[in-house]
């Protein structure tokens, strides 16, 4: 069973090896979609949804929202701020029966990446 977190945030970032308009600064309203894998406890939830939104909120959105990613990750690509994410969050989600299982960060409508750990 997969159970799902929606977020957002609005961050600017610039991609300092990336040759095109994307090497500026630039912002976007960013949607984070944090997934996680389990069986449901005695009450019923696989992971509580409010723990579940005020561990993201406390790590991520309020050091990235409006912020400049490039002040965390030296290239936040969508692909880098999924894994600085996961990294973030696994440790502090991971329970007898739930684990992280992936994350989703979207830059606009229609780009975005999807991370579910080192395979390798």
């Amino acid at each position: 069973m997969t159970i799902i977190k929606k977020f957002s945030f609005d961050a600017a970032h610039y991609l300092p090896s990336y040759e095109g308009k994307c090497e500026r600064l630039h912002g976007h309203t960013y949607l984070l979609n944090v997934k996680l894998d389990g069986t449901p406890d005695e009450e019923g939830m696989v992971f509580d949804f409010i723990k579940l939104k005020r561990i993201v909120n406390e790590k991520i959105i309020e050091k990235f929202d409006h912020s400049c990613l490039n002040d965390f990750l030296p290239c936040p690509s969508a692909e880098n701020i999924a894994v600085y994410v996961w990294k973030e969050l696994e440790p502090l989600v991971a329970t007898d029966h739930s684990c992280l299982s992936e994350i989703e960060v979207w830059e606009t409508k229609t780009s975005g990446c999807i991370y579910r750990g080192e395979k390798i």
